[in-house]
């Protein structure tokens, strides 16, 4: 049997492998195989603080726990998402598709194991290529402020950014920030299966890339037009940042959505992913 080359998609900051279902149908329908993993202290295997279960509910006790994946960074994450690629490209280099926060994690893998990477796909992601933690990024004019908003207590005390998706009075908030073009049901749901703790470990971490491993992967980057939670200046400053390291130009596309088109739009974020895979297959041969 010939070898198809798989896309692999890695999802955000408290969302899991689940939020891929919508695209990876469309995917399948393009006839491009495709597999959703959970990172670290996400999806199957995230943990939240137990005080997010206990009634009558503490607030307090839920702003201060320390978070159950607290020892998640992104070098963790990253050697689980290299086996990961190893065993589903079957050793052989996989697209690697990473939304938001996944970015950092997808970042490192592929400078750690480039020969597994045949193309790597940001969408509206982080990518930390400059020497400087993803959490220096936060601070900037360009970033804003609206996910920040939503953390609940001190990440220095809980290791987590920690949200609270079981407060139904932060679910417009919540909303109007990752899914502002996403339907009210739809959105609804997506909040309910949200984990309230990403681990800080992987913002906070400084990767070292290098142009010799990282900067042989072809890139593309897809820009949210309509993005509350990850501002487009932000985004096309990555594009720079990551040009100035790779060997290549970063293939850019636009999309005319907010932080989530796999909820929104994901037909036609699948028709970008597939195209990004018909390039990778293409300079395969």
């Amino acid at each position: 049997m010939d070898f198809v080359t798989p896309v692999v998609l890695v999802h955000g900051s408290w969302h899991g492998s689940w939020c891929w279902s919508l695209v990876t149908e469309h995917l399948a329908g393009l006839g491009v195989p495709a597999v959703a993993v959970d990172l670290d202290g996400h999806g199957l295997k995230g943990l939240s603080p137990q005080a997010r279960w206990r009634r009558p509910f503490d607030p307090v006790a839920f702003a201060t726990e320390p978070s159950p994946v607290a020892t998640v960074t992104a070098s963790s994450a990253a050697a689980t998402l290299i086996d990961q690629l190893r065993r589903i490209g079957r050793g052989r280099p996989c697209v690697l598709v990473a939304h938001s926060m996944g970015g950092v994690v997808a970042t490192a893998a592929a400078e750690q194991a480039p020969e597994l990477v045949s193309e790597l796909v940001y969408l509206s992601a982080y990518a930390p290529v400059s020497g400087k933690p993803t959490s220096d990024y936060f601070g900037l004019p360009e970033a804003g402020d609206a996910v920040l908003r939503l953390l609940v207590g001190d990440f220095a005390v809980t290791g987590a950014l920690r949200i609270d998706p079981g407060d139904p009075e932060r679910h417009r908030a919540i909303q109007d920030v990752f899914y502002n073009d996403v339907d009210d049901a739809t959105a609804a749901a997506t909040i309910s299966l949200l984990t309230p703790d990403a681990p800080v470990g992987i913002p906070a971490e400084t990767l070292t890339v290098t142009a010799e491993r990282y900067g042989t992967v072809p890139h593309t980057y897809l820009i949210c037009l309509r993005d509350n939670a990850f501002p487009v200046a932000l985004q096309r400053g990555f594009v720079a940042e990551i040009d100035a390291v790779s060997d290549r130009p970063t293939t850019v596309r636009e999309l005319e959505t907010s932080h989530s088109p796999f909820l929104s739009r994901p037909a036609e974020l699948a028709q970008a992913i597939a195209s990004a895979h018909r390039d990778a297959c293409a300079s395969a041969r």
